[in-house]
């Protein structure tokens, strides 16, 4: 714009029309619209760069002292090997838009030159070199969020009130306040409805006291807890949860079910990674959502709802491992995780999830799809979460999956989903999910796969027509999945847990 290159028409009454046009062009009696460049270039440390032009057309010779840039389509498939650049000033030879991608784009492109336009920072030391990226892509903005169910916090119903409006009581600094905020808010009033002021008072300053100091900790364990405890002993209005016994034909490897009749999952949005999506628990590469690396608050949403959860026998659930870990399947799916992270720089000594989290991962993709034919809810509706942790990587072992759907809305949703955990439903829905994970309608190839980093595909026997499900609903991106650690299958490996 500084270089009068572009001009701003402005159309005040269609202002649909308003555009950019070129003012200097002498072809045309009209002056033409300008058109977004399709390309823009970023980094795998989350910045983001205009693409280089003049730098990419001036390849292995100096860049001219005024370069005036030429981009010819000469192709009609809109490929980028039909670009071709070139610099009218000094007609030097063309560059094909091919060279800035894949390979050859190591030797043509630039430095990161670190900006953050979002922030409206100028620059920032970085080393990464630049990667031409298609305007509009999916791999321009990767969330990186983290979530978390709501429980209760203990204490009683007062201290589980208190916690729920702490936003706004933690702003009051004396107890006269807070009785002048009883008499006139009918809302908070109503909340505290059979609690005189002196009992509030004194539940806010027990939570100020020692209350409101979190420790940096693990957050599936207190989940675990109350996921397997239930919730008779602490009501909440956030978190309502039923323990029931297991279907009786899988007693020895389901030790316990609970339906959830009320939940409520908290998301939080910590940042974004360009390139490729994080993983869970590597915070490397994620750029903020501020120009502070600290930041005091991030964007949360919360969605209220109800789920299953299944616990497996841990004493199974161990013997499966002790020999499922030297089988070639989950050899090969070891070798191509730790490919797939060297691929992206990443250690590939780390993040590797566990042999049982596989099984698990596995066991909750079959039931998804199986959950969805008979709840109500599409298996893009249906989430997961897994409780993966072997002896020794923790407080104590996990081994369960909590499969949920949950809503915006203030009353959550419907119940169609909480209504299969009982017994009489859940065990036909889990003998179904068993069967259709034996033969998939894609074998023998399908059952034949194996785990292949150069694809991205960090899976073995498993499709599209039997375990993958859709991005909203799995938390590893459709990764450490086959589902012969579930059953027999064509490729006879032996790793199934359900004989």
């Amino acid at each position: 714009m500084t270089s009068g290159a572009l001009k701003l028409e402005h159309n005040p009454w269609r202002i649909d029309r308003t555009r950019y046009v070129h003012p200097n062009c002498d072809r045309a009696r009209k002056p033409p619209p300008a058109v977004p460049a399709r390309f823009v270039a970023g980094c795998a440390a989350g910045h983001l760069d205009d693409f280089p032009w003049v730098v990419f057309a001036h390849q292995d010779r100096p860049v001219c002292a005024n370069p005036i840039l030429r981009v010819n389509d000469v192709g009609s498939g809109g490929r980028a090997t039909d670009l071709l650049v070139d610099c009218l000033a000094c007609s030097g030879p063309k560059m094909t838009m091919a060279k800035a991608f894949g390979p050859a784009a190591r030797h043509t492109m630039p430095r990161c030159r670190g900006r953050h336009p979002h922030l409206g920072l100028a620059s920032e030391p970085c080393a990464e070199q630049l990667r031409t990226l298609v305007l509009g892509a999916s791999n321009l903005w990767f969330s990186v969020s983290v979530s978390a169910l709501s429980l209760p916090v203990g204490g009683g119903s007062l201290a589980q009130l208190v916690y729920d409006n702490w936003a706004r009581l933690d702003k009051m600094g004396v107890k006269e306040v807070l009785a002048y905020a009883l008499s006139e808010q009918s809302d908070l009033r109503a909340a505290f409805a059979g609690y005189d002021v002196e009992e509030i008072w004194d539940a806010i300053e027990a939570r100020r006291a020692g209350g409101q100091t979190l420790a940096e900790s693990d957050v599936m364990g207190p989940e675990w807890g109350a996921l397997t405890a239930g919730s008779a002993g602490e009501p909440s209005p956030h978190f309502e949860a039923e323990p029931i016994d297991p279907p009786a034909d899988r007693a020895g490897l389901i030790c316990g079910v609970t339906r959830a009749h009320r939940l409520r999952v908290v998301t939080a949005l910590c940042g974004f990674t360009r390139i490729s999506a994080g993983e869970p628990g590597d915070w490397s590469g994620v750029a903020p959502l501020e120009s502070s690396r600290a930041p005091t608050w991030v964007p949360v949403v919360e969605n209220r709802g109800e789920g299953i959860f299944v616990r497996l026998a841990e004493e199974a659930v161990q013997a499966w491992e002790s020999s499922a870990h030297d089988n070639g399947v989950l050899t090969a799916m070891r070798r191509a995780h730790r490919d797939w992270r060297e691929a992206r720089g990443l250690d590939p000594a780390q993040g590797w999830p566990g042999e049982r989290y596989v099984l698990l991962h596995s066991l909750a993709h079959a039931l998804i799809n199986e959950l969805a034919i008979e709840c109500g809810y599409s298996s893009a509706s249906i989430s997961e979460r897994i409780y993966a942790r072997p002896p020794g990587w923790g407080p104590e072992p996990m081994a369960g999956i909590l499969l949920y759907t949950s809503a915006p809305d203030a009353e959550g949703t419907l119940g169609g989903l909480v209504s299969l955990g009982q017994a009489d439903a859940l065990g036909p829905l889990l003998r179904r999910a068993l069967d259709r994970s034996g033969l998939c309608s894609a074998d023998p190839l399908c059952a034949d796969h194996e785990p292949d980093a150069a694809t991205s595909a960090v899976h073995g026997a498993a499709c599209h027509a039997c375990l993958l499900v859709a991005e909203t609903s799995c938390e590893r991106g459709n990764r450490f999945l086959d589902r012969s650690t579930l059953v027999d299958t064509f490729r006879h490996t032996g790793l199934e847990l359900f004989k």
